[in-house]
């Protein structure tokens, strides 16, 4: 265990260098991520016999990669950074993995940024493409969740994202304090925990669309849950009584988004069906 709770100590975030540019763990995470979505939609369609074919989830996945990684990035300089000014003002910025001549890749991304972009990828392909929103999201709901526990581990591996304080024999020093692996709480929680809901609903679906309502529920239940073991973002702290951070206000947010919005076209679909 004690070779565990030093593991920052001897861990080394870059996987292998090409010619002189470092691949870090985290990218390839992010990148295991992206591609493990993309087969476990296919899976899915095969399985569950859907509408959709494995050749329009490809197109789609490339609408999908844009919104997600133009959203992230975005979304955390509007949302979390400190030179939000300076980048707006200095848009080339954003992707430059350039800092003061040294390549330390692009670091800054936010989960609800990446959300925001990502439903303008697929509102977009569905408009292009002419499929519908809601059968889209039902596919997507299903094929997110266990892709996003490499983003997660990622996190871990890029030693970002920490815990709060701690004195479990399982935390992780971090400059010599011991914290909570708070990273791999969200990965089962958001990840693993999020698709045995949404898997177990779909058999009780009743509407197209409506497991996008359950993921975004469950997300944001389990996201609360693991932000009480993960630090506040220095740069904005906590934002009401000492505890509550801002990525719980966000998450709460989803999920009262996700029963409003499960709310409405559960009793629009019961109309339709008179």
């Amino acid at each position: 265990m004690d070779s565990w709770n030093h593991i920052y100590e001897t861990f080394d975030p870059i996987a292998f260098h090409i010619f002189s540019l470092p691949v870090h763990w985290y990218g390839m995470m992010y990148v295991l991520a992206l591609v493990s979505a993309l087969f476990i939609g296919k899976y899915f369609i095969t399985k569950d016999k859907l509408d959709f074919t494995k050749n329009q989830l490809d197109i789609y996945f490339i609408y999908v990669e844009i919104g997600v990684i133009l959203g992230a990035r975005l979304g955390y300089i509007l949302f979390y950074d400190e030179q939000t000014w300076f980048y707006l003002s200095h848009p080339w910025q954003i992707f430059n993995p350039f800092q003061n001549g040294e390549f330390i890749g692009i670091r800054g991304m936010s989960y609800h940024g990446a959300l925001i972009g990502f439903l303008l990828g697929t509102y977009l392909f569905s408009k292009k493409h002419k499929v519908p929103f809601g059968k889209i999201m039902d596919l997507v709901s299903i094929s997110i969740p266990l892709a996003y526990v490499f983003g997660r581990i990622g996190n871990f591996l890029n030693q970002e994202l920490i815990g709060r304080v701690t004195d479990v024999s399982w935390g992780i020093y971090v400059d010599g304090i011991l914290r909570h692996p708070s990273q791999l709480y969200e990965a089962i929680l958001e990840g693993i925990g999020v698709f045995i809901v949404v898997y177990v609903y779909r058999r009780f679906q009743t509407f197209s669309g409506e497991l996008t309502f359950v993921y975004g529920i469950s997300y944001g239940i389990f996201r609360f849950i693991a932000e009480i073991y993960r630090a506040p973002d220095t740069q904005i702290g906590y934002i009401c009584c000492d505890a509550i951070t801002f990525g719980q206000v966000l998450s709460l947010g989803m999920s009262l988004v996700g029963v409003l919005g499960w709310i409405y076209f559960y009793y629009k679909s019961k109309k339709l069906k008179v």
